[in-house]
């Protein structure tokens, strides 16, 4: 029969052994996820880190572990190459990385709300021709918008807006054949927009250029873009802007408020079927409103304010919805929701 040394001396035995177990295991697995992080990706990573004086908001970058199951990083399941770095709301300062255009595989890359950041964009980005998406926004970027830029042939987004930038808008973005949404709106972008804009190839993007300081008329290419979402405010453009408005268009969101914009109104035909915003504030347009306003079978949101229209204000479809705010400071509108006329 054991003695009660024996089952404690073999108790301590098969907890050792276990322990072992658990231990080879562990080690195991760690080495197995040390494999996963491509090694150049990994290095390229620490130099990332280090140039952005290690923040406490990329804390999980610890050196010899796995990269993919770090924050701000995605990597792709079949090649485990990093796919996506996407830095958000942290307490950051410093420049964007030059070391960035070392991630070949990236397709995804956002430095967003990090105010402490400044400089510019480097130009190694360039070397990235898989990125599709781009959000490099609300930092305290300074200088011109990088030209570069339209060496990323594969781009579907781009946003740029809540930044510094100042100097022209390159001409060179109208190279971009699938872009959805260019956003370079919120800057301190000056001169007029390209005339090139208006000779996008394969995708129409979304565009916005609202919130700068942009002077001259709207380009006469523009005749022949369908934008749906186009966003001029709050510039300093002049002149015509009926071109915008394409009545067999697909135009959805069209807003030209506050900037000096002086055309007639009344010729304006609408994209009946898909329109759902509209605002032309605080301009020196004249003319009445189109009757065939009230055709717009989705209108959302419309404002009229603040420009120099006068007539009978249209009655019918959606336009019940819209109060006196809509068109008071106008020279001579009338009837409801404004005062009846004579």
């Amino acid at each position: 029969m054991a003695t009660s040394h024996q089952y404690y001396t073999l108790f301590l035995f098969f907890t050792l052994l276990f322990s072992y177990s658990l231990t080879t295991i562990s080690v195991s697995a760690t080495t197995k996820q040390k494999q996963r992080c491509h090694p150049s990706d990994y290095k390229v990573l620490m130099q990332i880190k280090k140039s952005l004086n290690n923040p406490y908001h990329l804390a999980s970058w610890v050196p010899k572990t796995d990269c993919c199951e770090w924050y701000c990083l995605e990597c792709d399941e079949k090649t485990n190459r990093v796919r996506a770095l996407t830095i958000f709301s942290g307490e950051i300062s410093g420049q964007i990385p030059d070391a960035i255009g070392d991630l070949p595989y990236l397709d995804n890359l956002e430095f967003r709300k990090l105010s402490n950041i400044t400089g510019s964009i480097p130009r190694s980005i360039t070397k990235l021709k898989k990125l599709k998406f781009v959000s490099i926004s609300w930092l305290n970027l300074t200088g011109p918008v990088p030209d570069f830029l339209s060496e990323l042939p594969n781009l579907e987004f781009l946003e740029l807006n809540f930044n510094q930038f100042s100097g022209s808008i390159p001409p060179s973005f109208s190279k971009f054949t699938k872009l959805g949404a260019l956003h370079l709106d919120r800057n301190k972008l000056t001169g007029s927009i390209p005339e090139s804009f208006g000779h996008f190839t394969g995708t129409v993007p979304d565009l916005y250029l609202s919130h700068n300081q942009l002077t001259g008329t709207i380009p006469k290419s523009f005749g022949n873009m369908d934008f749906e979402r186009i966003d001029l405010s709050r510039n300093k453009l002049v002149g015509d802007a009926t071109l915008l408005f394409k009545p067999n268009g697909s135009t959805q969101i069209l807003d030209i408020s506050r900037n000096m914009l002086e055309f007639d109104f009344s010729k304006v035909m609408f994209p009946k079927k898909s329109l759902i915003s509209l605002d032309i504030n605080h301009n020196k347009i004249y003319g009445s409103i189109p009757k065939d306003i009230v055709k717009i079978q989705h209108l959302q949101m419309f404002n009229a304010s603040y420009n120099r229209l006068c007539g009978v204000i249209p009655t019918g479809g959606d336009m019940a919805r819209f109060d006196y705010s809509t068109y008071i400071h106008n020279n001579c509108l009338c009837g409801l929701p404004l005062k009846k006329c004579t």
